[in-house]
């Protein structure tokens, strides 16, 4: 297949590149380098069966010749990025869905979606399935990707209804691994920076609230997965690892594997901040046959060596 990624150059986007090269398949990907960084693709530059662009989504683009699938993974992730530019995280969701979704249709191509757990908001239940409609502040501080998200599925389902395009939304729960940023803002790598340089490890409100973290290699083969049934009905799936840990937990096991003596330290809760997140992934179990097998201690001490390279050391 010839298959177009935006945000390819993100930390999932270019682990997909990486597995769809491998697996034979030729890539478009497409990223304006805010988030993204072109060192993610560097090795991949050189390939005939790799072209990059540098675009902007929020602007409408146009790709020569035939293709077969459109990953739409361009967006600003982390709090930190996307509270910093908040007005393009939620023209990422509109406006570039709308253009990327108009790609699909003009080529008949399946579209895939990468929406967020964060659609679920602060859940009332957990775990939380596909058919959960969530709990979301519209106008909190989160609410510039909860919304653009939600927004971006709505506009996929539209597309689907109106146009019979071929559409897979695929809800991703926390996924962690290298080429992550150390700056991005999430738990995981602020944590494992903190500790790999010493500093104390910044757990917000009692540590009690919980994420579930799912190595990338994982994640990835979900994905893989499910861009490869023929099935032309509309899917939507949540994509995670379902085993629960709470942030002081997950700051406790940092401290194990790197062997830091640092101190935990503990700060008020940001706004909004979800007390649970736990995907039902009984779907995905079904459909894809597939389930997470890195455990978490062997995916934080590959993620915690990255780091630990990247740190200098």
């Amino acid at each position: 297949m010839r298959v177009l990624i935006t945000g390819g150059a993100g930390f999932l986007g270019s682990h997909l590149c990486d597995r769809l090269l491998a697996e034979g398949h030729e890539v478009i990907c497409i990223d304006n380098l805010r988030t993204g960084r072109k060192e993610n693709i560097a090795g991949l530059l050189a390939r005939r069966d790799f072209a990059f662009l540098q675009q902007d989504v929020t602007e409408p683009f146009f790709v020569e010749g035939k293709v077969d699938a459109v990953m739409h993974f361009a967006s600003p992730a982390s709090p930190k990025d996307y509270l910093e530019h908040p007005i393009h995280t939620l023209k990422v969701g509109g406006p570039g869905t709308y253009h990327a979704l108009g790609l699909a249709k003009a080529q008949g191509a399946v579209f895939i979606l990468a929406s967020t757990s964060e659609v679920y908001g602060d859940p009332e239940v957990n775990p939380q399935p596909e058919t959960y409609w969530g709990h979301v502040n519209p106008v909190g501080p989160r609410s510039v990707y909860d919304e653009a998200k939600r927004y971006a599925e709505a506009m996929t389902v539209a597309y689907q209804r109106a146009h019979g395009l071929r559409t897979r939304i695929l809800r991703i729960f926390n996924t962690y691994g290298p080429r992550m940023r150390l700056n991005d803002g999430r738990a995981l790598p602020t944590l494992m920076g903190q500790a790999l340089r010493g500093d104390p490890l910044t757990v917000y409100g009692d540590g009690s609230q919980t994420r579930s973290f799912c190595y990338v290699s994982d994640l990835v083969e979900g994905i893989y997965r499910l861009l490869l049934i023929s099935d032309p009905a509309p899917l939507l799936l949540n994509l995670g690892n379902p085993e629960e840990v709470t942030l002081r937990q997950l700051a406790q096991e940092i401290l194990e594997i790197s062997g830091s003596r640092s101190q935990v330290v503990f700060q008020p809760l940001p706004e909004d901040d979800p007390k649970r997140r736990r995907p039902d992934v009984h779907r995905a179990q079904q459909i894809l046959g597939w389930a997470p097998r890195v455990a978490r201690r062997e995916g934080l001490q590959k993620t915690l060596a990255y780091f630990r390279e990247a740190l200098g050391g």
